[in-house]
């Protein structure tokens, strides 16, 4: 009779445990653990190339002139889990024309950590220059770019637990012609 009684009071101690230590990960799942945007940051650098084209000497109405700016792209990743993402492609718009793209290559973002990706970006300056807001924009002293880029990849905690993820993110530039000047504005977003 006494290791009947014995078994049910290890049973219920256990049982408590179990519930007690459930709802300690569910407390940290939803407060410490949960999820935090990363913070992007877009830092260019210079102006690195200027290529022009020609579609031939008869044919100059398909003249093209493309630009490249080399530039940082910054990631500081406030979570408890590293992000390991693939190779992705920002694209680069003017009022809603692509004007532009920026390759980001895979890489790894530590755990509370930051990463710096040094990379270019592709202009096409007859998109952008084809749009009849650009030189009014221009005189105006100002050019309003947004980036739109998508990087899938795996979140990895404590080493053990891998979860899909992926963080779109849309970035809006201004250009400033006066100053020659850049501010960028971030907005990301980690869907699990």
């Amino acid at each position: 009779m006494g290791t009947s009684r014995g078994l049910k009071v290890c049973c219920a101690v256990t049982a408590i445990f179990i519930v007690m230590i459930a709802i300690i990960f569910t407390i940290l799942a939803f407060t410490v653990f949960k999820p935090k945007d990363p913070e992007i940051t877009i830092y260019p650098q210079g102006l690195e190339n200027i290529g022009f084209g020609l579609g031939g000497i008869s044919n100059l109405s398909t003249a093209n002139v493309n630009v490249s700016i080399a530039m940082i792209v910054a990631i500081n990743n406030r979570n408890y889990g590293s992000f390991k993402f693939k190779n992705a492609t920002a694209f680069v718009n003017y009022r809603g024309d692509v004007v532009g793209t920026v390759p980001i290559e895979q890489a790894r973002v530590p755990a509370h950590g930051k990463l710096n990706i040094s990379t270019v970006a592709a202009f096409m300056m007859d998109r952008l220059t084809a749009n009849a807001s650009f030189w009014e924009d221009v005189l105006a002293g100002s050019v309003n770019l947004s980036t739109d880029a998508t990087m899938h990849g795996k979140v990895t905690m404590f080493k053990v637990f891998k979860i899909q993820a992926s963080v779109p993110s849309r970035c809006d530039i201004s250009l400033f012609i006066q100053s020659q000047s850049v501010e960028s504005i971030c907005k990301t977003k980690i869907k699990l």
